[in-house]
């Protein structure tokens, strides 16, 4: 949901897995062939973050219709999670193309 240089220069959410938004949906899809391994199922916790909150609210409810029922997203997204203070990384935990 963020672009590769926003993250590059504002960091990540420690033990967080970047998915790209364009291949998002068919890499967490149980139905999918090219579905990720080890993805989530679809009574997993699954929260997206985007910049600021908006787009991400878009692909949660998105995945609530693919069977996440717990699928969310972060209020303020990133930028309002990193200007509580809360942790960052320079790095995610997995990077899924």
């Amino acid at each position: 949901m963020r672009t590769p240089w926003t993250r590059d220069t504002e960091g990540h959410v420690p033990g967080g897995i970047v998915v790209e938004h364009t291949v998002l949906l068919w890499r967490l899809d149980p139905a999918s062939p090219n579905r990720m391994a080890g993805g989530p199922g679809p009574d997993d916790l699954v929260i997206v973050m985007c910049n600021e909150g908006y787009q991400s609210t878009l692909t949660a409810e998105a995945l609530r219709r693919l069977g996440f029922s717990r699928a969310t997203d972060l209020a303020d997204g990133f930028r309002g999670y990193a200007a509580a203070g809360l942790p960052t990384a320079a790095r995610p935990t997995r990077y899924v193309t």
